[in-house]
């Protein structure tokens, strides 16, 4: 069985973002549901919180959906492109759907509770239709889940806020681990991870706990320079740490895996699963490859500008941002293979404007990712 809301979702936090001051415009709707794009502050001045204390993020927007039975396992393991079965209890992964012609359908999160229980977080692609299609065939049961708010705590210190308030040794989480527990007194799951380049946490709770974990996060981080984090922030953070978002950084319409540069979330050992064989015959015909992109600029540029070298069009730039805490505009862009080594030079054709720029490693920020995966701990 499956069930897909179409109806307007509505955010147990939204009086604490209007007092934030945002004004829930509908014009930044994703997922059903309206998204705090800015608050009164300045979302580089919340950057700079992410980076140097915590940054709040309401991250609810994201598509929960439960899976569970004794073929759950299996009909996953059908239909990503990574290998379920090696996933325990207790750990998460990153992971992609492709289509029959091997073209990303979805970017999703797996959060393995049981073994024969599952979490899938996703955003605006198809994993839902996917799962309508194929659930059938298994025993299994899936569920959109309407009430679960996620909490996404963001920063160095994060573990310091969190981790005395906690029912667990928080310390001892692993990145990608996630655990059922306590904090503050509500009944949450906790899970180590995010979407900006830092330590963190999120926080699924009832809608009911929402306010009330929001607001005790917050006052455990008082002094200390945490701030609450709009989505503006979200994207600047997401982009300084090179971290894609579907389905704009997926260019083609059937943009596979090996152009995104996810070959990690392609296992091809697995015998089978929805799109294999497309993906064996595309590999090493790549159109374009992802890339990060610096500007030799002032501003943000725009989604969408052409890069050329040599007066020929060689790509084209996905997602930006203007990052003050880097002092540099950056862009995550497709461009073709030839064009994609470290240190190339191009051209961004920005409607009337030309700017020089250059491939540079990713991440931008903390390019050995030491601040989600430090030495110690």
């Amino acid at each position: 069985m499956g069930t897909t809301v179409k109806a307007m979702r509505r955010n147990a936090l939204e009086d604490r973002h209007r007092a934030l001051g945002c004004d829930l415009d509908p014009a930044h709707m994703w997922n059903d549901m309206v998204v705090p794009q800015v608050y009164a502050t300045d979302p580089q001045d919340e950057t700079v919180a992410v980076r140097t204390a915590a940054g709040l993020f309401d991250v609810t927007m994201l598509k929960i959906v439960d899976v569970a039975g004794p073929g759950a396992a299996d009909l996953l393991d059908g239909l990503v492109t990574s290998d379920v079965a090696r996933l325990p209890p207790g750990q998460s992964l990153i992971t992609t759907i492709v289509d029959d012609v091997g073209g990303i359908i979805d970017d999703i999160l797996i959060y393995r509770d049981a073994p024969d229980r599952f979490r899938i977080s996703h955003g605006s692609g198809a994993t839902e239709e996917a799962l309508a299609e194929h659930a059938p065939r298994h025993d299994v049961r899936w569920a959109r889940d309407e009430d679960v708010h996620v909490l996404s705590l963001q920063g160095p210190l994060s573990l310091a806020l969190v981790a005395p308030h906690a029912g667990i040794d928080l310390a001892a989480l692993p990145y990608f681990g996630h655990a059922r527990t306590r904090l503050f007194g509500k009944n949450v799951t906790l899970g180590r991870g995010g979407y900006a380049g830092e330590r963190g946490y999120e926080v699924f709770c009832a809608a009911a706990d929402a306010p009330f974990v929001w607001d005790r996060i917050l006052h455990a981080g008082q002094g200390l320079g945490v701030k609450p984090a709009s989505w503006g922030c979200l994207d600047i953070v997401r982009v300084e740490s090179a971290l894609l978002f579907f389905p704009f950084d997926m260019p083609h319409p059937d943009t596979t895996p090996w152009e995104t540069c996810q070959h990690w979330a392609v296992d091809l050992d697995k015998p089978a699963f929805r799109g294999r064989q497309a993906l064996v015959a595309r590999r090493g015909a790549e159109r374009t490859v992802n890339a990060g992109l610096e500007i030799n600029y002032h501003d943000v540029v725009t989604p969408g500008a052409v890069l050329s070298r040599d007066g020929a069009a060689v790509g084209i730039v996905n997602s930006v941002t203007w990052s003050r805490y880097l002092m540099k505009s950056l862009a995550l862009c497709a461009v073709h293979p030839d064009h994609a080594a470290i240190g190339t030079a191009l051209v961004v054709l920005d409607g009337g404007a030309r700017h020089d720029a250059r491939i540079v490693r990713t991440p931008f920020y903390d390019p050995m990712r030491l601040r989600t995966h430090p030495r110690a701990g």
